[in-house]
């Protein structure tokens, strides 16, 4: 079984506009038009008329659906867009304010599609946390948002969110994600590393097919702490969490030096890497593959991937915007669907 490519499709992915003024209607209307004859079937959840107007030609390139399982009798002639009924009212009756609601809306009604069946996943465009944050939005970002949205539903297994990206042969979990690098020291955690490396583990086998995952960790401070001379985080949090996954049988490395991790040669050693704070892994990601990491969020009882890029609010509408990393986001939330599908 395919979920979400063109033959034997049981329910199409869900693909959030993002924000409207970003580069998401254009990179989404690139990405359709790559991938309608051969690659995965999709319904945007958004605004239609903001998706049309970014139709090079300014024709019509999308057409409504009442729900988002019409999207397969459209696809791939004709790129399909749910417009969810708004919940609420808007409090605050301002342009920026009605921007935030319909993008939180979007989100919103994607999650509740997948969780019912009626998308396979769910992949979303960039969004402007700043935006967001004004209208008053109380979640750091996408990925804290989806566990609080999918906190009810069953799940089986370590629960997320776990935010990974995805490169070429690369996989990079984070313990901390978007913590001022002052402070990440002081939010590491026995705890926290080993139910990152725990989330990433299972994932690695449900979602990835990889049978018996490896994992690197990687170590905090310099020469992985030298024995204690360069910091003790080694000794007094990653060494016991090691120890405690190797007790629940998860195959982990001990702390490793991160400037020795990512070479070509050293890649082969592992099926992902768990990384301690925001660059230590995006830094490797965007040098191998700039323009086609994934994020990937495990341990949810939904799939969701995403583009590894912001919204791009000084290049939208200019027609260059790149869709590389949309592509492969939706491909990535295909793969891991028919997987989920047919375990």
């Amino acid at each position: 079984m395919t979920i979400g490519g063109a033959k034997g499709a049981t329910a199409p992915l869900a693909v959030t506009l993002g924000d409207p003024a970003g580069v998401g209607p254009e990179i989404i209307v690139k990405a359709w038009a790559r991938l309608r004859q051969s690659g995965p079937r999709f319904v945007v959840v958004g605004d239609a008329d903001t998706l049309n107007a970014a139709f090079p030609t300014g024709g019509r390139g999308c057409e409504r659906v009442a729900s988002p399982k019409d999207a397969l009798r459209l696809f791939p002639s004709i790129l399909p867009v749910y417009e969810p009924p708004h919940p609420h009212a808007i409090t605050q009756p301002t342009a920026e304010a009605a921007r935030a609601a319909s993008v939180v809306n979007w989100i919103e009604a994607a999650v509740d599609c997948a969780l019912a069946g009626e998308v396979s996943g769910v992949v979303t465009a960039p969004i402007s946390k700043a935006v967001l944050y004004k209208a008053g939005f109380k979640f750091p970002g996408h990925t804290e948002f989806l566990a609080d949205l999918t906190a009810k539903a069953a799940h089986t297994g370590a629960r997320g969110p776990v935010m990974m990206l995805v490169a070429k042969n690369l996989r990079c979990s984070l313990v901390t994600i978007h913590t001022p690098l002052r402070d990440a020291p002081g939010e590491l955690t026995v705890d926290k590393v080993v139910h990152t490396a725990l989330v990433t583990a299972e994932a690695l086998k449900r979602d990835f097919g990889v049978a018996r995952p490896r994992l690197a960790l990687a170590a905090l401070n310099p020469h992985a702490g030298e024995g204690g001379a360069m910091g003790r985080e080694e000794i007094d949090i990653l060494a016991p969490a090691v120890t405690q996954l190797r007790a629940m049988d998860v195959e982990i490395s001990n702390p490793k030096p991160a400037d020795t991790m990512f070479h070509e040669g050293a890649r082969k050693n592992y099926d992902a890497a768990i990384c301690l704070y925001h660059d230590q892994a995006l830094i490797p990601i965007k040098t191998l593959d700039f323009w086609g990491g994934v994020n990937v969020t495990l341990g949810l009882p939904i799939v969701r991937t995403s583009p590894d890029h912001g919204t791009g609010f000084d290049i939208a509408g200019k027609g260059i915007a790149n869709p590389d990393s949309l592509i492969s986001a939706i491909r990535h939330g295909a793969e891991i669907a028919a997987r989920r599908a047919a375990a």
